[in-house]
């Protein structure tokens, strides 16, 4: 049942977007087809509920408190490639509230924060441009070709968004600096990638340029790679694998790191003190 319900998720939770946007739209659906979808959109949620239940039950049999067997459930129900999406919205809108107040997460007194922001902050701001421009003017593309005032509300939402989720992008990156403590050294990618090193594993920092890299986070014959505009500029050993946690949930088991800080020399004084 488990699985049917988390299939069931896949395909119809798409397939109900894509009816409520005809709808909005204008487009006429014929009464069979609304009836059909809605009886499925209902089976399904009976489906969920019913799991969740027998899920819940499960853990709570099992000694667990209503609050470990709700998370238990959440879990086990939702996968985790959705489960980290939504983790990824949440801090992306945490992270807007902390740049307002020039606040940053994560960084406890006495702690030494790599910033690595400044590397990519003109690409952003470009990027964030002209997606105003895009949403200005296919607004006023669609106003000339008297396209039905629900079609341009929907399509004014998706483009907010996307200007809204650039400037999550843009305060995660500012307000979740790397983090240097007498504990771990803690790299971080915004809202999307979070490692914990601790201290005693590290055998050596070393600064080394590297402008080739492919990807945000990759991970490549045990090497472990956070980079900025393809760039990363610091090179850390270690003692022993580590596990580390791809922005989607896989895991990768790594000896050695490379990330972007915006001034690599500010990692090494403390480490070397």
């Amino acid at each position: 049942m488990l699985r049917l319900a988390r299939a069931a998720l896949y395909t119809v939770v798409p397939a109900e977007l894509l009816l409520m946007t005809l709808l909005i739209a204008g487009v006429p659906l014929p009464a069979p087809v609304l009836v059909a979808g809605e009886a499925v959109v209902a089976l399904v949620l009976a489906l969920e509920a019913v799991t969740a239940y027998r899920l819940f039950g499960a853990s709570r049999r099992a000694g667990m408190g209503r609050r470990a067997a709700l998370s238990a459930t959440y879990g086990l129900l939702v996968p985790a490639p959705v489960r980290k999406l939504l983790e990824f919205e949440l801090k992306g809108m945490v992270s807007l509230g902390l740049w307002v107040v020039r606040r940053r997460h994560g960084v406890p007194p006495g702690a030494t924060a790599l910033s690595y922001s400044k590397e990519q902050s003109t690409t952003i701001l470009l990027v964030l441009f002209m997606m105003v421009v895009e949403l200005v003017a296919v607004d006023l593309l669609l106003v000339a070709f008297d396209v039905p005032t629900p079609i341009r509300v929907a399509v004014l939402v998706i483009d907010l968004y996307g200007v809204l989720f650039g400037l999550a992008f843009g305060a995660a990156c500012v307000t979740r600096p790397h983090v240097l403590t007498d504990d771990e050294l803690r790299i971080r990618c915004g809202a999307y990638f979070d490692l914990r090193i601790p201290r005693e594993l590290i055998t050596s920092m070393r600064v080394s340029r590297a402008y080739n890299e492919t990807g945000m986070v990759t991970v490549a014959a045990g090497r472990l790679s956070v980079a900025v505009s393809s760039q990363t500029n610091v090179v850390v050993e270690l003692a022993e694998p580590i596990t580390v946690t791809r922005p989607l949930g896989a895991t990768e088991s790594v000896t050695s790191v490379r990330f972007f800080a915006d001034t690599p020399t500010a990692a090494l004084r403390p480490a070397t003190a």
